[in-house]
């Protein structure tokens, strides 16, 4: 099928062309023709198939339909999670778009840098805003950005935006928006808060299940190895050395384990930089800078990474810490195998995290054995049978983890 059977303009199209787009995804080609009927959808897409031009093209095209306002007013939003995938989003919208007869203001907001700047260029409005929840409500109660003439509403990374606690700004966020506008919602899993959130909201919604594009299969390769907790940091070394990985990312279960894995990979002539929410905006888009260009060879990095980072030919992803949960496996380790590359991704474990990376190989479907690298064969092993304890520490859950179990639906 062909994007010219889809009922996009000659300049949506042209500017397909130039992308060098050669035919439209499974997500694209189901949802292009029901965004432009002007329904809601409900889509299931993974990281990688397309769906940002999924609802762009139809968006756009409807825009340039309705007639030019001034002062501009926020027509169409779009709320993603990070500030990376903001970014992102926000370029590529651009990118379809320049070829449009009728020129529209996009903006792209997001926490951890000046609201100020941003203030400024909403001064006269903005026809697109692509956004983080908490910026977003910062510039509203600032009367910098008004919401109510919002005609289409796109969240996309769903279960994102509610695994990392936006679910009370959502709520604040559909309060200023009218009840009468088209909906969008993509997610690459549905965990229950997801399917709730997601009867909330839609209207009569078209359900797309898009399947994996045959050629774009991810070639991943997932293996296991065995390790104690205190000689991860040494093994990650010895297989960086042994195996010469030119760029390696690894993922870790918080901002001080990001600081103190890249402190002593640095301290060994490893070139490392953690990558985590608490760093500033600049230091946070020259770590990707540097690491896509291969100036620097390892990222350490919290789970603000493992969506809307698209890192070309990237080798190898590591699980120093293993996940809270399923979904956040799954988007850790897509990092790797991108664009029809091979990829590969290792996953350390322990005595105490046997139980929960039992859990991760039941949902996942795998069985895969765990490996033990010569030297640094762990001192405990797990039990035949361990009982899962909802963590990854191997203690009794907290609150919030069990809160977390509850929205992954492990």
């Amino acid at each position: 099928m062909p994007f010219t059977s889809l009922g996009l303009s000659p300049a949506l199209l042209r500017a397909v062309s130039a992308r060098d787009y050669l035919s439209p995804t499974a997500i694209q080609a189901a949802s292009i023709p029901a965004v432009l009927q002007g329904r809601d959808v409900l889509a299931s897409a993974q990281t990688g198939s397309g769906k940002t031009a999924a609802f762009a093209l139809p968006l756009l095209q409807l825009l340039q339909q309705a007639p030019s306002e001034k002062p501009r007013r926020v027509r169409l939003l779009v709320l993603v999670p990070t500030r990376e995938l903001a970014a992102q989003v926000g370029e590529e919208i651009r990118s379809l778009g320049q070829h449009l007869p009728q020129a529209l203001k996009i903006a792209v907001v997001f926490g951890g840098v000046s609201i100020n700047s941003q203030m400024m260029h909403l001064r006269g409005g903005a026809d697109i805003v692509v956004a983080t929840p908490g910026r977003l409500l910062d510039l509203a109660d600032h009367n910098a950005v008004v919401l109510s003439g919002v005609a289409a509403l796109v969240l996309d990374e769903a279960d994102r935006l509610l695994d990392l606690g936006f679910a009370e700004e959502l709520s604040r966020i559909l309060a200023l928006l009218p009840a009468q506008r088209q909906t969008l919602f993509f997610s690459a899993t549905f965990p229950p808060a997801v399917q709730a959130l997601a009867q909330g909201l839609l209207r009569e919604p078209v359900h797309i299940d898009a399947p994996a594009e045959p050629e774009g299969e991810p070639d991943i390769m997932q293996r296991a190895i065995a390790v104690d907790p205190g000689r991860r940091t040494q093994l990650l070394r010895h297989l960086i050395g042994q195996n010469g990985w030119r760029r390696v990312l690894v993922f870790v279960a918080t901002k001080h384990a990001a600081e103190m894995v890249a402190d002593k990979l640095r301290k060994a002539r490893i070139n490392a930089e953690p990558f985590h929410g608490e760093l500033s905006q600049g230091k946070r888009t020259q770590v990707l800078a540097d690491f896509k260009a291969s100036r620097l060879k390892v990222v350490i990095a919290t789970d603000v990474a493992s969506r809307g980072i698209d890192i070309a030919q990237l080798p190898v992803v590591l699980n120093y810490d293993l996940p809270r949960s399923v979904q956040d496996y799954v988007h850790r380790i897509g990092r790797t195998g991108r664009a029809g590359e091979s990829g590969l991704a290792l996953s350390f474990v322990s005595a105490d995290t046997e139980a929960h990376w039992r859990l991760i190989e039941k949902h996942q479907q795998l069985q895969l054995p765990r490996e033990q690298v010569a030297g640094f064969e762990p001192l405990r092993v797990a039990p035949a049978e361990a009982p899962s304890t909802g963590g990854i520490k191997g203690k009794r859950p907290s609150k919030k983890d069990k809160l977390r179990a509850a929205a992954s639906g492990l």
